[in-house]
Parts: structure tokens; C-alpha cells; sequence
């Protein structure tokens, strides 16, 4: 069966464009409803021709609320929509810090549950959501049944985003109502963290390090081989829990999820953590002197060596050509 509808967040950038994660999820919101709209704590027309090509066709906006905190506006305005009488069969978001705060807020102001860091959705048999456990070597599949609507949050990568080449979206208020003493909170500052090339969830090359590096001085060969590749720098949790490089660079459960058409993992041992944030990677290559390292269970091209005779050998290779 199709739902009626669906609501998909649509969560902005620091740029205002819209997030990959919400266009991810507009793709199986497609495949699951009939009716797609979206809601955003921002600008509506900014974003109605980029949703409506992902199949919305309608922004539910709250205009800008740059300065104010997403969670408490957003939320409270979706919950007077749905007690309104405009209701979804679904609400979906992104497991996000924004995304988290909205559905939290959203389920205690509904009293709805919420269920959270999916995978996957299907409603072939009422709303059944999928989670992953125990370092995604388990699925949960989990149905709700307390009535719409559903609140449920999705990892990234979990769905592939498409256009359709639809027409831009209708853009209609999402009325701010009174949020109580946390309205009151403003935002004052926001730091965006500086970085050169493609962002590391959405690069196309992913050349990630770990703890057989050896010391935080050797992760200059990860930045430089990733630079020379048009990728983006990686790191287990291992070297970000040691202070090497910054948590921004963590692939993993606790980190993030990549997707890239090569992933060359190196002296990363191949923690379950870590495979969860990366497994799905087309093509994968590990470097570990450990021919019984978990890594190469997954790997498409394994080298058996030292991550310190190898490195360097393929930077010298791809500076010769």
C-alpha cells in the first residue's frame, strides 16, 4: 500500500541550500507516498524549485528563523499544523542535530513515539521501520502502532537521492506559534568550520587513516594522497579519540556515513564501528600489514604491507604521471 502523505524535513546548509540527507529521503518518501511535502525552518521559495525536482509539492515554510533555535520553532509549528488538522501519515527527518531536535520535541508535544537512526521505511504492511544494531551486523525492523502520525529519523546514505524533473514546489506558511521559554532563546554566533575540497559524506574519493599511522605526524600522508585524488581526508575513531585530527574527519557508527566511489582505507585495522560508516562504498582498498585484519572481509583490493612503504610508493606513482 502507498501512504497519503508524507512530510520530509527539509534541512538547510550553512549556505541555505538544501541538505543532501533531505533529498535522500525525498527519493523513498517517493516511493512511499502518494502525496510528498516538505517542511522547512527557512525560506520556502529559496528552496521550492530544488525540492519540487526531488518530488515535493509542497514547502511548508516558517520563513527565516536563522536566528532562533530549529528544534523548539519547527517543532511547535508542525504540531499546531497536525492538531490542526493537517496531518501526515509520516513525518521523516535526518538523524541530524536539528533532525533530532524537531522529532523530539514533535513526539512529546503529540505524545507520538519516535523512532530513531533508521535505515530503511516500508508500508506494506503498516509503517515498518528498519534499524540497525550491534555495529549493523543485525537488523531491527520495528512497526508503529499508535496511530499517525509516524516520527521516525534515517542515517544518511541510507537512500539514494534522484531528481524526477518536477515542477517547483507550491510554498505555503508553516506558521510559527508561541514555543514557550525556549522560544526565547536566540542564536547569537555560528561557526562553520573551514575546510578545503569535497566535504568527506559527500566526496567521490575517501582516503581515511587509523591507529597504524602510527603517531598524529603521519596523517599529512592521508591529507596528501586524498588532496592528489580529488577525495576528502578520513579517520577512524581510534586517531580522533586520540587527538590526531578533529571528530569532522571520523567515519564510522558514532561518525560519518560515506558512500564514495573508492574508499582507501589505511592502517585501519577494520573496527565494526568503523564498517558501519563505510561499508557501502563501491570500491573499497585497505592497506594493513595484518593479513587477518576484519578489513579485508570487505575490501575489494587488499594490500598486505606497511602503511608507510605503501603510501609513499603511491604518492610517488601519482606525482610521476
Amino acid at each position: 500500500m502507498a501512504l497519503s502523505k508524507v512530510w520530509v524535513h527539509a534541512e538547510l546548509t550553512p549556505e541555505g541550500t538544501v541538505a543532501p540527507i533531505s533529498l535522500e529521503i525525498l527519493a523513498k518518501a517517493r516511493e512511499i507516498s502518494d502525496v510528498v511535502e516538505v517542511f522547512t525552518g527557512g525560506d520556502g521559495a529559496a528552496i521550492a524549485e530544488t525540492v519540487g525536482k526531488h518530488g515535493a509539492t509542497k514547502v511548508l515554510a516558517t520563513g527565516d528563523i536563522s536566528d532562533k533555535l530549529q528544534g523548539v520553532h519547527v517543532g511547535a509549528a508542525l504540531a499546531a499544523a497536525i492538531e490542526g488538522g493537517d496531518a501526515p501519515d509520516a513525518v521523516l527527518l535526518g538523524t541530524t542535530y536539528d533532525g533530532r531536535d524537531i522529532a523530539a520535541r514533535l513526539s512529546v508535544k503529540l505524545d507520538k513515539p519516535v523512532l530513531t537512526n533508521n535505515t530503511d521505511i516500508d508500508v506494506a504492511d503498516g509503517i515498518v521501520v528498519s534499524t540497525q544494531i550491534f555495529g549493523g551486523t543485525q537488523i531491527v525492523k520495528t512497526k508503529f502502532a499508535a496511530g499517525g502520525p509516524a516520527i521516525a529519523t534515517f542515517r544518511p546514505k541510507s537512500f539514494v537521492a534522484e531528481e524526477t524533473g518536477g515542477a517547483a514546489a507550491e510554498v505555503a506558511e508553516l506558521g510559527l506559534v508561541d514555543a514557550g521559554a525556549a522560544g526565547a532563546a536566540k542564536l547569537l554566533n555560528r561557526h562553520v568550520e573551514e575546510t578545503s575540497g569535497p566535504k568527506l559524506d559527500e566526496a567521490a574519493v575517501v582516503v581515511s587513516g587509523g591507529r597504524g599511522l602510527g603517531e598524529a605526524g603521519k596523517f599529512d600522508m592521508i591529507e596528501e594522497l586524498a588532496k592528489m585524488l580529488k577525495g576528502a581526508p578520513g579517520a577512524s575513531r581510534a586517531i580522533v579519540d586520540a587527538g590526531w585530527v578533529p571528530y569532522s574527519y571520523q567515519v564510522g557508527q558514532t561518525g560519518k556515513v560515506v558512500k564514495p566511489t573508492v574508499y582507501i582505507a589505511a592502517g585501519i585495522s577494520g573496527a565494526t564501528q568503523h564498517m558501519v560508516g563505510m561499508k557501502g562504498s563501491k570500491n573499497i582498498v585497505a592497506i594493513n600489514k595484518d593479513p587477518e585484519a576484519p578489513i579485508f572481509g570487505i575490501a575489494d583490493l587488499g594490500i598486505v604491507g606497511d602503511v608507510h612503504k605503501v603510501l609513499p610508493k603511491l604518492i610517488e606513482a601519482l606525482k610521476a604521471r
